[in-house]
C-alpha cells in the first residue's frame, strides 16, 4: 500500500544499488554474490536472511531498507539502501509503506535465492511495530501482510533489522 503521493520505485531499476559498510556502494548482483560467499565461507553453519525497512520524517520522508545476513552466534553483514520520498506524516501510511518496500525486497531476494541453490535459507522480515506505542494498533495487518506474503515476520523488541541496522541509517 503506497502513499497517494509517493511513487513507488521501478523494481527493475530502484534495488540495483546498495551500501555496504564494509565494501561501498555495490549492485544488487554484487551484494547477493557477497551474501552467497559469505554463506560459503563456513556452510555448516546456520543463517538467516534479514530485511527491515525504518523511515525518518524531516522535510521529507527518508526510508531505509537493509539486508542482513547473519551467521547465527557469529556476527554478520548488512547492505542498505536509502530512499527520499515526500514527507509522509501519517504513521500508519508510513509503516505500511516500510512493510511494502522490505516485501518487494524480500521478493526480489527469494527469486535470486531460489535460483542459485539458496531456496532453504530463511528470510525473515523486521518490522519496526510492536505491542508498546502507537504502532500496536497495526501490527496485527503489517505481520499479515508479511506472513501471507510467505515470510517470517518479527516485530520489537526481536526486530533489531529494522529498529537497530535500518535505523542506524535513517537519520
Amino acid at each position: 500500500m503506497y502513499h497517494p503521493d509517493v511513487t513507488p520505485p521501478d523494481k527493475d531499476t530502484f534495488w540495483q544499488e546498495f551500501t555496504s559498510p564494509t565494501f561501498g556502494v555495490v549492485s544488487f548482483d554484487s551484494m547477493f554474490a557477497m551474501v552467497a560467499e559469505y554463506i560459503s565461507e563456513e556452510p555448516a553453519q546456520t543463517y538467516n536472511l534479514i530485511i527491515g525497512t525504518d523511515s525518518f520524517l524531516n522535510t521529507g520522508t527518508l526510508f531505509v531498507s537493509a539486508v542482513i545476513i547473519h551467521r547465527v552466534g557469529h556476527g554478520g553483514r548488512y547492505f542498505y539502501k536509502k530512499m527520499r520520498r515526500r514527507k509522509i506524516d501519517n504513521m500508519r501510511q508510513r509503516i505500511f509503506h516500510e512493510t511494502t518496500l522490505s516485501i518487494e525486497l524480500a521478493s526480489l531476494i527469494r527469486e535470486k535465492l531460489n535460483g542459485n541453490g539458496f531456496r532453504k535459507l530463511p528470510v525473515e522480515i523486521h518490522l519496526d511495530v510492536g505491542t508498546n506505542g502507537g504502532t500496536r494498533e497495526i501490527i496485527k495487518e503489517v505481520v499479515g501482510m508479511v506472513t501471507g506474503s510467505g515470510y517470517a515476520a518479527i516485530t520489537k523488541p526481536a526486530s533489531y533489522g529494522a529498529s537497530k541496522v535500518a535505523d542506524r541509517h535513517s537519520k
